[in-house]
């Protein structure tokens, strides 16, 4: 059976990279598309080394810099790709994968990890990320992303099956497209984030990021700035980091790392008390690294994590929600964990026990029994 795995832009090291990274273990022998593949040194050391094929993209020039003012040549860009003669055709879509165009004989399943952002849920998040909020070319994003909307909609019924990455996601796919989708929580490499010698013992509290408007860090800062005797380290830069620094307003136990290589990150979350999650995020893989590394997650009670964090409020648990994204909330939740820590509700070992659950293993055994589910009668590799 010849496969072939498709995938927007390999460009930088995140979930859907991660996920592909994992496919490519499980199909060694699939043939690898992308739009885009310029792999950073660290998703370059997961990925397997074999050929990517990219698209026309690929020989735009700066066209992995600016891939995201390439929006209106993404649905040319996708469509073009030759996916003829493979039996089983597996996408990781977060914007235009699952439109790639499969013949009728062939299977297609699409590994979701949501639909396309800038068209529908964060369309304004993007437009004031990208600078195209206001004026004439706001109104002219905005028409191009409603245009993209309608595309996306009208290609929703190319994939043969949609397996998603929460079961949050699955809801918003059966909103935006009217089509069900399994689960199959991403991998999260609980083999290299494992706990340190910290552990409840650790004295701060951390986060960890990029900064852009939705991931709401100046919010993390406020909270903690209110509370000197909690200390926060925050890991991550981008567009907001201006917003970010002024909202600590240079409180003394707000510590700034900027970013940081993999290994960096993981020593700060093996020796952290705590973590901050304030996004209403599609599944949330950080929040999970820090679980397997023995660490509890205080969170924003919206989206995946509410699928991934046990809460500790009225029992054993691995964290806790806050349900409004305002300091004093974040501020109770940090009590609330403390608390929790105290008494023996949270354990360093119940938020490993819990991160196994989402381990790189289990995601490659729902994966190949939706395969199996979809691709029949087709053999498995």
């Amino acid at each position: 059976m010849r496969i072939a795995l498709v995938h927007e832009w390999l460009l930088t090291h995140g979930g859907s990279e991660e996920i592909t990274v994992e496919l490519q273990r499980l199909f060694p022998e699939a043939d690898q598309f992308a739009l885009l593949a310029d792999p950073a040194p660290s998703l370059r050391a997961r990925l397997d080394g074999r050929p990517i094929r990219t698209s026309f993209l690929q020989r735009l020039p700066g066209a992995a810099r600016w891939h995201r003012a390439l929006l209106p040549l993404l649905p040319v860009a996708v469509a073009s790709l030759d996916l003829r003669g493979y039996d089983l055709v597996i996408s990781v879509s977060h914007a235009v994968a699952k439109s790639v165009r499969t013949g009728p004989r062939q299977v297609h399943l699409c590994l979701c990890c949501s639909p396309m952002r800038y068209a529908w849920d964060l369309r304004e998040s993007y437009l004031a990320e990208t600078g195209l909020d206001r004026g004439v070319r706001g109104w002219l994003a905005r028409a191009l992303l409603e245009r993209m909307r309608r595309w996306d909609l009208a290609t929703a019924g190319r994939p043969t099956a949609y397996v998603a990455i929460s079961a949050f996601i699955a809801d918003r796919i059966a909103r935006a497209y009217g089509r069900a989708a399994s689960v199959v929580y991403p991998p999260v490499d609980t083999d290299y984030f494992r706990p340190g010698a910290a552990a409840s013992g650790a004295s701060y509290w951390c986060t960890v990021s990029r900064f852009v408007p939705y991931k709401r860090i100046p919010l993390i800062v406020e909270a903690f700035a209110g509370i000197p005797a909690h200390r926060l380290v925050v890991v991550g830069d981008g567009p907001e980091r201006a917003r970010v620094e002024a909202a600590a307003h240079g409180a003394p136990n707000i510590e700034w790392r900027g970013h940081l290589p993999r290994a960096a990150v993981r020593e700060v979350l093996q020796g952290a008390r705590g973590f901050v999650f304030a996004a209403e995020e599609d599944f949330g893989i950080v929040p999970v690294e820090a679980m397997a590394c023995g660490v509890p997650v205080l969170a924003y009670g919206r989206g995946g994590a509410r699928e991934t964090i046990v809460s500790a409020d009225a029992g054993p648990g691995t964290g806790a929600f806050f349900e409004a994204q305002t300091p004093e909330a974040i501020r109770d939740g940090v009590r609330r964990v403390e608390a929790a820590w105290a008494d023996g509700r949270i354990t360093a070992a119940a938020c490993r026990a819990r991160a196994e659950c989402f381990s790189a293993e289990v995601f490659r055994a729902g994966v190949l029994a939706e395969v199996a589910r979809v691709a029949q009668p087709l053999v498995l590799p």
